[in-house]
């Protein structure tokens, strides 16, 4: 498992981290399908990094619960994000 300070663009990661903070939940419309994203944010004891969640799955996440996720980390406006393959 990887802390959140080690991880790299382009790297696949299973992190252990608590879920901090959630933004708004945004519709938009891809491949003529409508969807609902929303950005959660983990945190452990070394740093913190945005997880964007699609769909039913924003439901599933709790501010403030402890989750292990693979994933893998890449740039999004700037920032690195860590997106979600599964948990484990």
């Amino acid at each position: 498992m990887m802390k959140i300070s080690e991880l790299i663009i382009g790297q696949r990661a299973i992190i252990k981290a608590k879920i901090s903070s959630r933004g708004d939940v945004r519709t938009f419309t891809k491949f003529g399908r409508e969807g609902r994203v929303c950005e959660f944010m983990l945190e452990d004891d070394s740093g913190k990094i945005k997880m964007p969640i699609f769909d039913e799955a924003i439901d599933e996440l709790v501010i403030g619960e402890t989750v292990k996720i693979a994933g893998y980390v890449k740039e999004y406006k700037g920032e690195m994000q860590f997106n979600v393959l599964g948990r484990e």
